[in-house]
C-alpha cells in the first residue's frame, strides 16, 4: 500500500476524522499576522486553510489524500472561500512559490517518512518576514495505532537544530505545552505538542 492509499483509508474509516475547527495554536500565533499568502502543509479536511482564507490571507493548501482534498474542498465552498488545494507528496514535490506564512500543524505519519526534508524545504519558501510555524506532538495521546511505538516526537529545539537556518532567522515561539483532545472513546484527554515559530529575517 502506498502512503496515499495508506491516508485514503485512513480517512475513509469515518465521514470526519478531525473536529472542524482550526488548530488552537495555529490561532494564538498566527490571529495577529496581516494576512498574506499563506502555505498550509498536511491539510486534512481544511479546517486551517479555511480560518486563514476567512481571515483574508490567499492560501494555498496541500495534502498527500485525495479523500482529505474533497472533504476540504467541500468545506471551503460550504465556507463561501476560495483556497488553491493541490496535492503533493512533500517528500518528492513541493508547491511553487514564497509566502509570508508556511504552517506545517502536527505533520507526522505513522510510517517511516523525511519530517525534517519537508520542514526544510518549508523553510525555504518563507519569503524575507515571513514566518513558519510547526506544530508537532511530543507523545502518542489516545491514539495508539500499530506501528507507532518507534516514532520519535522531537522536542522544540531538535526541530530547530534540524533545520539549521543559521543568522537569517529568529526564534519567536520554542514551546512544549498540553493540550486538550477528544479520544477515540469520546473522552477528553490532556496530550503534550510543541510549537515552533519563526521568523526570517529581512536585512
Amino acid at each position: 500500500m502506498s502512503d496515499e492509499q495508506a491516508w485514503d483509508a485512513r480517512y475513509s474509516e469515518e465521514n470526519r476524522i478531525w473536529s472542524g475547527n482550526p488548530n488552537v495554536e495555529l490561532v494564538t500565533e498566527v490571529a495577529d499576522l496581516p494576512p498574506g499568502r499563506a502555505l498550509d502543509l498536511g491539510c486534512g479536511e481544511g479546517a486551517d486553510a479555511v480560518w486563514l482564507a476567512r481571515r483574508g490571507w490567499q492560501v494555498t493548501a496541500v495534502d498527500l489524500s485525495g479523500v482529505a482534498l474533497q472533504r476540504a474542498a467541500t468545506h471551503a465552498a460550504e465556507a463561501g472561500v476560495e483556497i488553491d488545494f493541490q496535492q503533493h507528496n512533500l517528500e518528492k514535490t513541493f508547491p511553487d512559490g514564497e509566502f509570508d506564512l508556511v504552517s506545517a500543524q502536527f505533520l507526522h505519519f505513522w510510517a517511516e517518512f523525511d519530517r525534517e526534508k519537508i520542514l526544510r524545504r518549508a523553510a525555504e519558501s518563507v519569503r524575507p518576514g515571513g514566518t513558519l510555524l510547526i506544530e508537532g506532538h511530543m507523545d502518542h495521546g489516545p491514539f495508539k495505532h500499530d506501528g507507532h511505538a518507534e516514532i520519535h516526537f522531537p522536542a522544540p529545539a531538535e526541530v530547530i537544530a534540524a533545520l539549521d537556518l543559521g543568522d537569517d532567522w529568529e526564534v519567536l515561539t520554542a514551546a512544549i505545552h498540553p493540550r486538550q483532545q477528544k479520544g477515540p472513546d469520546g473522552d477528553q484527554i490532556e496530550r503534550t505538542d510543541s510549537t515552533v515559530k519563526l521568523r526570517r529575517k529581512t536585512g
